[in-house]
């Protein structure tokens, strides 16, 4: 099978599948949106995404494979509302139309990739997250490990001929996964990244990107201090041995969500971390945003950093983002971070289990 490699052919096929695969069925948006959402919810404007003539996106490869389980067989559209039928009541013919359909949008999908490598950030139909298109500067604040931790790094030291000032920051992980990443995506923007004691005026009027919670970082502590929001951190010496994040829900009751500590050869370990995403508006630069990473230990800062950073799970942790809150210029997931052996394992945020609380909540 020979695939053009143009951004628009994906989108043409998967137009063409549903308006012209069946032509004595009519088929809407709307129909398989609400077919798709079976297996996880979907919606017209994001189908719509999809078939965009001028500036398509590229679906995830799941959604790929939902298109082609439903127009493998027209028993998908023996009656409304139109239904994914189970892969595994699949006949083997239907199976076998299912391979072939899949295996053509797969290698649509991987020219479409192709050519949008060619292509310049600021061109591509669905940069990312973490692009900023309006250019302007990004700060990323991170926080100073306290004096008595500094005094325990031999290369923290400033009068040392071995000094290294990274050393002398937390979330050092994180910082570096999305400093590398948002450079990435805004070659045209001057990014930053600052402690947060250290942040000159002008650096609170760009787009501010904070790392960490607020036992150190005292940006994060001003900021969420601005905001009206039903989380508040509870640092690790306060309240709780642990700390954790106390939630509100609407009818005012509190529910506070605590780490989940375990011991191994008579060492306290991590098992479970909580990460805190906020993304919304500057309020010290009204044109600007202001997007919050924290979590109550490291590993939770880095776990929400990943959730929007890791190339296996952050196309669909946006496109939950888009979907969950469309439209809103704030919002909050209070997230679980598994902890295996100190390492992150990433959060998906369409998966019930992996969000604590959302912000606000009713939205669909």
């Amino acid at each position: 099978m020979v695939v053009a490699e143009d951004s628009h052919s994906l989108a043409h096929r998967l137009r063409a599948l549903r308006e012209a695969h069946w032509p004595d069925v009519t088929i809407t948006q709307s129909d398989l949106a609400q077919a798709f959402s079976a297996e996880k919810p979907a919606s017209v404007p994001l189908l719509s995404s999809w078939e965009s003539r001028s500036k398509p996106k590229t679906p995830p490869l799941h959604r790929l494979a939902a298109y082609a389980t439903f127009f493998a067989t027209k028993r998908s559209v023996a009656a409304r509302p139109y239904r994914l039928i189970p892969v595994d009541e699949l006949t083997a013919d239907e199976l076998r139309h299912r391979e072939e359909l899949l295996r053509e949008l797969t290698e649509l999908r991987a020219a479409a990739e192709r050519e949008d490598d060619r292509t310049p950030v600021q061109d591509r139909a669905d940069p990312g997250f973490w692009y900023f298109d309006d250019r302007h500067d990004i700060t990323i604040v991170v926080a100073q490990l306290p004096a008595d931790m500094r005094a325990k790094m031999p290369y923290s030291d400033p009068t040392q001929p071995d000094y290294v000032e990274l050393y002398t920051y937390a979330d050092l992980d994180a910082l570096i996964e999305l400093h590398g990443h948002i450079r990435a995506l805004n070659p045209r923007s001057q990014v930053n990244f600052r402690i947060a004691s250290d942040l000159a005026p002008d650096d609170y009027t760009t787009h501010l990107v904070l790392l960490g919670g607020v036992d150190w970082n005292v940006v994060t502590r001003e900021l969420l201090d601005r905001v009206d929001l039903p989380i508040t951190q509870v640092a690790r010496h306060e309240e709780a041995e642990a700390g954790g994040f106390l939630v509100r829900d609407r009818d005012g009751r509190e529910r506070l969500y605590a780490p989940r500590l375990g011991n191994h050869a008579g060492h306290e370990v991590l098992l479970e971390d909580l990460g805190h995403f906020y993304r919304g508006i500057n309020p010290f630069n009204h044109k600007r945003t202001v997007t919050i990473c924290n979590g109550q230990y490291g590993r939770g800062t880095l776990g929400v950093v990943r959730a929007l950073t890791d190339g296996r799970f952050r196309d669909r942790n946006a496109e939950y983002l888009e979907q969950r809150f469309p439209g809103l210029a704030s919002y909050s997931i209070l997230t679980r971070v598994t902890v295996v052996n100190g390492r992150v394992v990433t959060p998906d945020w369409n998966l019930p289990e992996s969000r604590l609380f959302e912000w606000p909540e009713g939205q669909s």
